[in-house]
């Protein structure tokens, strides 16, 4: 592993030092971006040094005061190029953000798309594995909406789409019928 991709494991871990995931394990938020980069290097089998950076850092300016320009200085235009492309512009409402990723998912860079992949697969998998205190209906529907951006994403790495299918059908199959 280079020394850049370790130093924005740092930057990353650093931004996210007080966050938790939304699961009931109340997990460090790192986590999340470790098990996307790592998701995409040894499933996706991704080797680019830009590429793994974004995934270390694709929540940093959606969920930190961090900015691009941050992620510019700290790590070049092409990371902060892939970071932009995967955040979520904060000013919209959630619904609007949600349908914004279906929108805009078969527009972005293959290199985006690589990240949004394993984000999405990392975030499914873990409503199983560490859920989040929500009803089945929430979880299902959850899974539903990942599944339409993936759709837009698809084309681009079959281990990656071949593991976000094996995790969602998963979860379908293992998550209660209802919410009691």
């Amino acid at each position: 592993m280079s020394a850049r991709v370790l130093a924005a494991a740092r930057w990353a871990a650093a931004q996210h030092h007080q966050q938790r995931r939304k699961g009931r394990h109340d997990t460090p938020y790192i986590n999340h971006p470790l098990a996307v980069a790592e998701l995409l290097a040894r499933v996706g089998g991704v080797t680019d040094e830009a590429i793994l950076c974004a995934a270390l850092l694709h929540d940093v300016v959606e969920d930190t005061d961090a900015t691009l320009a941050d992620v510019e200085a700290r790590f070049g235009a092409e990371v902060a190029g892939y970071v932009a492309e995967v955040s979520d512009d904060k000013t919209l409402t959630k619904a609007e953000r949600k349908r914004q990723q279906v929108l805009k998912a078969p527009h972005k860079s293959v290199g985006a798309k690589l990240i949004k992949l394993a984000d999405k697969t990392s975030n499914v998998g873990d409503l199983l594995d560490d859920p989040p205190a929500w009803p089945a209906s929430r979880l299902r529907a959850y899974v539903a909406w990942s599944r339409e951006v993936i759709d837009g994403l698809r084309g681009v790495n079959p281990a990656l789409e071949a593991a976000f299918d094996a995790t969602a059908a998963r979860v379908d199959a293992e998550l209660p019928t209802d919410d009691d």
